[in-house]
């Protein structure tokens, strides 16, 4: 009898560059591909409509990929470990092949695989494939982590980019095993996606990768903060459920600054798994305290959420947010700000809301981006404070972003859109809210509630 190899998909949901796919592959006669739906993952944030329509698109592509290979994908409901182990021992595989991840759930989830199967006898292999450079492969000196972005990036950029992983041209499949069906979107998630949702595969993302190193990657140096200019890649998605990996942007976009810029960002996504890897609690707890009471008014969490706040730049990007399932990062990086340093309220909020609703909602980067902009992360100006206003003239000046996702003020022209509430009471929006709170003296009011000289 020929070896055989259980691989199990977690979030590497591709055909190319999959290590743990390659490998299994060429070690083993025959593969039993395995997805399994965790409905205790599904009753919390990855359960959202948008996420499950992206990773159900992304799971019909794969099982079409496996199926023209020769192999169906297997799909079971439960513990993945579970279910792994379970017809890993009914079918008498001798390995189980599976990508590496770094959340505390996903280390929890390779744990207990790695028990069950040390105490049946079975090989583990952990492969790389979720991030260009796995926790530990750069460290600094004295230390198990990096703490700050830029001295990582530098270590980062000298270590080469493995080469990519071809996938695999024909795969053996384990006779007698059921294959299952995919469920309907209705039966894993409660309610509908976001009309402007993004749609998942490795098909699409290679189509989104090609057009993008193709030309648009040469501008995003220059271009990737303007709000309303498409000069962002769109891949953040289909680098959370590896539908891409992130070898093969980092190799696709060629030299220049363009592609050096964003190279820099796949760098911050490794730089977030690392400090989660080494940092478990940073998804609940603050990274670097600075004794914060967190205003626990609901009524402007709500305002925020619903993209009512009364600031036009930072009401685009929540609903932006509720139409897409997505907002531009810069727009992010606003809306943060304006959560946690005007309306001083908890980043973790924020984190949860961003976590219902956006499609490429990734722990590591999640937290990590939440924490930054709120103080209590890497940033070492734990202070900073985006001033909606300036960010608005600087990044949106005639107001085109605004214009294109707060409808009742489309009819405002120019960059006067950004101060409804200066314009003569006529010329106001009946249905659009005044300025929730005062943005003068936020710096100061920061400081005095953090004790800060």
């Amino acid at each position: 009898m020929s070896s055989r190899a259980l691989v199990l998909f977690t979030r590497d949901l591709r055909v190319n560059d999959n290590p743990a796919l390659a490998d299994a592959a060429a070690a083993h006669g025959a593969l039993l591909p395995l997805f399994v739906f965790d409905q205790r993952l599904l009753a919390g944030p990855a359960g959202a409509p948008g996420r499950v329509r992206f990773l159900l698109d992304s799971l019909e592509d794969l099982a079409a990929a496996l199926r023209e290979r020769g192999a169906p994908l297997v799909v079971r409901r439960g513990d993945p470990a579970r279910v792994a182990l379970a017809l890993a021992g009914e079918h008498a595989v001798d390995a189980i092949y599976v990508s590496d991840d770094y959340s505390p759930w996903a280390r929890r989830r390779l744990g207990a695989l790695e028990d069950g199967a040390r105490q049946a006898g079975i090989a583990v292999h952990r492969r790389p494939g979720v991030t260009v450079l796995p926790p530990g492969a750069v460290v600094p000196a004295g230390g198990e982590h990096y703490r700050v972005f830029t001295p990582y990036f530098r270590a980062w950029s000298e270590v080469p980019l493995r080469d990519l992983r071809p996938a695999p041209e024909r795969i053996a499949p384990l006779a007698g095993v059921e294959p299952g069906e995919l469920p309907a979107a209705i039966e894993i998630a409660a309610g509908s996606p976001p009309p402007q949702c993004a749609r998942g595969g490795e098909r699409v993302a290679s189509s989104l990768l090609e057009a993008w190193a193709a030309g648009p990657v040469a501008d995003y140096g220059a271009g990737h903060d303007e709000l309303a200019h498409e000069g962002t890649s769109r891949l953040s998605a289909h680098l959370h459920f590896g539908t891409l990996s992130p070898v093969q942007p980092a190799r696709a976009v060629g030299r220049g600054a363009g592609p050096e810029s964003f190279v820099r960002q796949l760098c911050w996504r490794d730089f977030y798994h690392q400090l989660l890897a080494a940092e478990p609690r940073i998804v609940s707890e603050d990274y670097h305290s600075r004794g914060d009471d967190w205003s626990t008014d609901t009524d402007a969490l709500a305002a925020w959420s619903e993209g009512l706040t009364g600031y036009p730049i930072v009401d685009a990007g929540m609903r932006q947010l509720a139409r897409e399932g997505y907002m531009h990062n810069r727009a992010r990086l606003i809306v943060g700000s304006f959560l946690t340093k005007h309306m001083y309220i908890d980043w973790r909020e924020g984190a949860a809301h961003f976590a219902r609703l956006l499609t490429d909602a990734d722990v590591a980067c999640n937290t990590g981006n939440w924490q930054w902009i709120a103080g209590t992360g890497t940033d070492t100006r734990p202070n900073r404070i985006l001033n909606p206003l300036r960010q608005a003239k600087q990044l949106d000046p005639h107001g085109d972003y605004v214009r294109r996702h707060v409808p009742e003020l489309a009819e405002i022209p120019g960059a006067l859109i950004h101060t409804p509430w200066k314009l003569p009471t006529t010329a106001r929006p009946r249905s659009y809210p005044k300025p929730l709170v005062e943005l003068d003296g936020a710096l100061t009011r920061l400081r005095e509630r953090r004790g800060a000289p």
